[in-house]
């Protein structure tokens, strides 16, 4: 394997109900602070709402009910992480940012077979960092499988 493929990965960890999770920062956007979202009719109850975010109309995705883990109750910690994946961008509402990880490749490992309130089709991996494990969101299963259940 060349020095290139064994470089650190950066990912942002953010908390959710105390529990701390993270993603692969070069789907990250930008980081918010939270503002009422307008909210729809007929969406999932984990779609907050939608912002006007420079003109483009961002669904925000309170990540702890799409967790399962009950609604975000917004507080002035609370941040709105944009993400993008492919050509769908989604806000997603947490209660806090709370790292840039710089994580080496022999540190990111499978996830184990396990029976977790958060559904495993969420997650990725686990990333192990100083005394801590986090798992890796699979971002593309909150923001594609949102997106699809608001249309």
């Amino acid at each position: 394997m060349t020095e290139k493929h064994q470089s650190t990965r950066e990912f942002i960890a953010f908390m959710v109900r105390g529990r701390q999770f993270c993603i692969d920062i070069t789907s990250i956007r930008e980081i918010r602070g939270w503002n009422d979202a307008t909210k729809l009719p007929h969406v999932p109850d984990y779609v907050v709402g939608v912002v006007n975010l420079r003109g483009t109309i961002l669904p925000i995705i309170d990540v702890s009910a799409r967790f399962g883990l009950g609604d975000c109750e917004p507080s002035p910690q609370s941040v709105v992480i944009v993400a993008q994946v492919g050509d769908r961008l989604a806000g997603m509402l947490v209660d806090s940012v709370s790292d840039i990880l710089q994580v080496a490749p022999e540190d990111i490992r499978d996830l184990p077979d396990m029976d977790t309130p958060v559904g495993a089709e969420f997650l990725r991996q686990v990333i192990l960092h100083d005394e801590a494990i986090i798992c890796e969101v699979m971002l593309e299963n909150i923001i594609s499988t949102t997106l699809q259940d608001a249309a």
